[in-house]
């Protein structure tokens, strides 16, 4: 049996080979640490006894191991000790507090674009705002979110520091979500019950508070989230600092990803206390939960996080540097002021060396955003042009049916799959072909790759335009004429224009005249005959019904199409050819009954065959499946009789389905993701590597107004442009962008990197070497005579 001492021994060995942390867990190594450091000096005892009484060397010696060992224990768990207070909680090397921030940026990012996926669609069809409204206030809110990270970088670095920056305005940010979702509750103010709310502007007002406190709230925390992710490393993890910074935009498009595929489907959903709407107060209150649940999760990871101090307004006296550098150098502007290195150097009469340094460090990086707002007038394009243009394709994938908003979530899959891929694999192949592929040097490369992007987007688009159909543009009017009839009609629009035959059940195409010299028209049916003049609307279709039942029957119609779906729905009306009134249902839809020779408006129906029956003055009800329906088509059905319970139905082609399909936006959306992946996530780093400790923030929100602006270029060129053709405009930004990049390169060619750490640490040098020459001149009796002394 082994003796006590030796069972100890043995104890130690184990835990100086084992990590007694994961063996044990730290509760119980602590509890064992106290046990035998009481026991520590009772074996040292016990060893200088036996030797002092002669007993067994082996004993003896047995208890001078389990000492040693017990030191060399304490010693590691000290060292190990050490490392943790220097990193904090580590996890695969990383520091244990970057995972709370990663995981609120992403439940952050799902309730950001949750509300923005759904925003335009409440604006039109709750507020009922109309399209041009609705889009100047989404660009608006867009635009105000990325203004405001300026406040924030100010509120971070001058006063309350990053962290209580985040916690406060996720507060705002959280209240302003809940707001939201508030204010679409349609049942609040339908006080009559029919579905509509009858207080707008409550809603409005609801709507506007949230979103200026959702505006200030993401705004605030944007430039500080990243930066206070980056605070959390040593300047030794530069490797696992610019892999955050991958993981961190990883987690944004993750979110972006989730949330764009799941708010819409919660908006698609009814609910409502008196009548059934779409779910606009789910789809906002999921985007709340999360915010709420961001702000909960970066609050318990509060005791982990390394939280920098703020170090007074920097701002201000930055600002104060630089208009005092240019007053004084106005004022010294003659030939006999000798010239100094800087232009900022003129401050130093009044500022110290680290401020005009730290200063210069930002201007270099500020002057270098000028021209990168235009890449981000390309980027969020996605969510407008590019959705735009996908309505006039067809996106039946097989068993998935694609609607044109939801092609936007192709980014976000690209963007999940591509940054590890690139930081991964592309990256380090580059490396290993010797080419320094430095940020600007990627930067670079992504708005050349957004340039072609839009390349791509126009080629598809000339493709999309030879499908188009040919709306009538200023002075001309379009019809088109539909002989329900039992003999051939012959119709005479007037002296220039060519006489057309019509079939009995045919239809002509759309045909184009100047609308002035449309004023009447002959119709003939054998040796009826009619003349009846005409009242045409500019840039209007209209059709034109002809029957020759008991007489010559005429009916115009107004169209009122004058562009492709903008939903990628199938826009349906129907025209009576029978005897009598008919009530007609398609779908779950329930048209309005229709009388004789009459015709309903156009309405919107989804892809796909649906049942149509049509119920008579006598209840005989008729039933048939309609065609299978595609994406933006528009049909004139004509409803011809009823056999057997059976409909007799005659289609009439007025917009022709999308047939370009929605995958070939796959190649301009993949081109623009890899320009996003080597474009923003450099962006990200570049901006934290190249800022000075107190001015990381400011720098992190002089990026993310890059963006802001670009979605103002977005509102100015859309607003001043002449070009008629959708194509022209993609070329147009793609020049445009082209042309900011060759001067972007250029002046990246002549940037210098720099190390802020390396910089200040020799300012801190030469700062401690000049307060001890001060210190020794003043010792030795040799500093400057003041005036008492003279």
């Amino acid at each position: 049996m082994l003796s006590s001492c030796t069972k100890h021994a043995s104890a130690w060995s184990r835990l100086e080979v084992l990590d007694p942390l994961s063996l044990w867990g730290e509760e119980a190594v602590q509890t064992q640490l106290q046990t035998r450091h009481r026991n520590a000096d009772i074996y040292e005892k016990n060893a200088q006894g036996m030797q002092a009484k002669g007993h067994d060397r082996g004993q003896q010696q047995c208890y001078l191991k389990v000492k040693e060992l017990q030191q060399t224990y304490e010693k590691a768990m000290e060292e190990k000790n050490k490392k943790e207070r220097k990193y904090g909680p580590s996890c695969f090397g990383y520091p244990l507090s970057i995972f709370f921030i990663v995981i609120n940026e992403f439940c952050e990012r799902f309730s950001y674009y949750g509300m923005r996926a759904v925003l335009v669609l409440y604006f039109k069809y709750f507020l009922h705002w109309d399209d041009n409204l609705s889009t100047a206030i989404y660009h608006t809110f867009v635009a105000l979110c990325y203004l405001t990270p300026i406040l924030g970088a100010i509120i971070a670095d001058s006063w309350l520091g990053k962290f209580k920056t985040i916690i406060s305005l996720s507060i705002v940010y959280t209240i302003g979500q809940a707001i939201m979702a508030v204010s679409s509750i349609n049942d609040m103010t339908d006080y009559n019950r029919d579905g509509t709310p009858d207080n707008i502007p409550l809603h409005i007002g609801l709507s506007m508070i949230g979103l200026i406190l959702i505006a200030f709230g993401t705004g605030g925390i944007k430039p500080c989230v990243s930066a206070f992710g980056g605070d959390q490393f040593e300047e030794e993890q530069e490797k696992q600092r610019n892999r955050f910074f991958s993981l961190f935009y990883l987690s944004v498009n993750a979110g972006s990803l989730l949330s764009t595929i799941i708010t819409p489907i919660l908006r698609g959903e009814e609910c409502g206390i008196y009548t059934k709407q779409q779910c606009y107060p789910l789809a906002f209150g999921v985007p709340a939960a999360l915010m709420a649940v961001s702000l909960m999760v970066f609050i318990l990871g509060s005791k982990m996080y390394k939280k920098a101090h703020p170090q007074g307004n920097i701002m201000l006296e930055v600002s104060k540097c630089v208009a005092f550098a240019v007053k004084n150098r106005f004022q010294h502007r003659r030939k006999q002021f000798p010239k100094r290195e800087h232009w900022l150097d003129w401050a130093s009469e009044k500022y110290d060396k680290r401020l005009i340094t730290q200063t210069k460090m930002v201007l270099r990086v500020l002057f270098l955003y000028i021209p990168l707002p235009m890449f981000w007038a390309l980027f969020d394009q996605q969510g407008s042009r590019w959705t735009l243009q996908a309505t006039t394709m067809d996106g039946n994938f097989g068993a998935i049916q694609i609607q044109p908003d939801q092609m936007q979530t192709v980014n976000p899959i690209l963007i999940v799959v591509m940054v590890p891929i690139v930081d991964a694999v592309v990256y380090p192949l580059i490396k290993k072909c010797h080419f320094n592929f430095t940020p600007l040097r990627k930067i670079t490369v992504g708005m050349f790759l957004a340039s072609l992007a839009f390349v791509a987007a126009a080629l598809v688009q000339v493709q999309i335009d030879k499908t188009l159909p040919d709306f009538p543009k200023e002075g001309q009017s379009q019809i088109k004429v539909i002989n329900l009839g039992t003999d051939v009609a012959k119709v005479d629009f007037g002296p220039g224009v060519e006489n057309i035959s019509v079939e009995s059940l045919m239809a002509t195409n759309y045909m184009t005249f100047d609308t002035t010299s449309l004023t009447g028209m002959n119709i003939a049916y054998g040796n009826q005959i009619l003349n009846q003049p005409l009242h045409f609307l500019e840039k209007e279709r209209h059709t034109l019904i002809l029957k020759n039942t008991g007489g010559i029957q005429t009916e115009l119609l107004l169209d009122g199409l004058t562009s492709k779906s903008e939903d990628g729905k199938n826009q349906i009306r129907f025209i009576n050819n029978l005897a009598s009134t008919i009530n007609i249902t398609m779908g779950s839809t329930h048209l309005e009954d229709v009388m004789n020779f009459s015709a309903t408006n156009y309405t919107s129906f989804s892809r796909g065959v649906k049942e149509i029956v049509v119920v008579g003055d006598n209840s005989l009800t008729c039933k048939n499946q309609s065609i299978s329906f595609g994406y933006g088509s528009a049909y004139t059905i004509v409803i011809q009789g009823c056999n057997n319970n059976t409909l007799a139905l005659r289609y009439v082609e007025d917009i022709q389905p999308n047939t370009v399909h929605m995958a070939w936006q796959i190649p301009q959306y993949f081109i623009m993701t890899c320009g996003e992946v080597v474009f923003s996530v450099t962006g990200l780093a570049f901006s934290y590597s190249q800022a000075p400790s107190n001015m990381k923030s400011v720098l992190q929100a002089g990026w993310l107004l890059t963006v802001a602006v670009g979605n103002i270029i977005v509102l100015i060129v859309a607003g001043a442009s002449k070009l008629s053709e959708q194509w022209a405009e993609y070329v147009l930004f793609a020049a445009l962008l082209l042309a900011v990049c060759i001067i972007f390169s250029i002046m990246a060619y002549f940037y210098t990197y720099v190390d802020p750490v390396e910089i200040e640490a020799q300012l801190d040098e030469d700062e401690k070497k000049k307060m001890e020459n001060e210190k020794s001149t003043c010792e030795n009796g040799t500093g400057p005579i003041s005036q008492s002394e003279m």
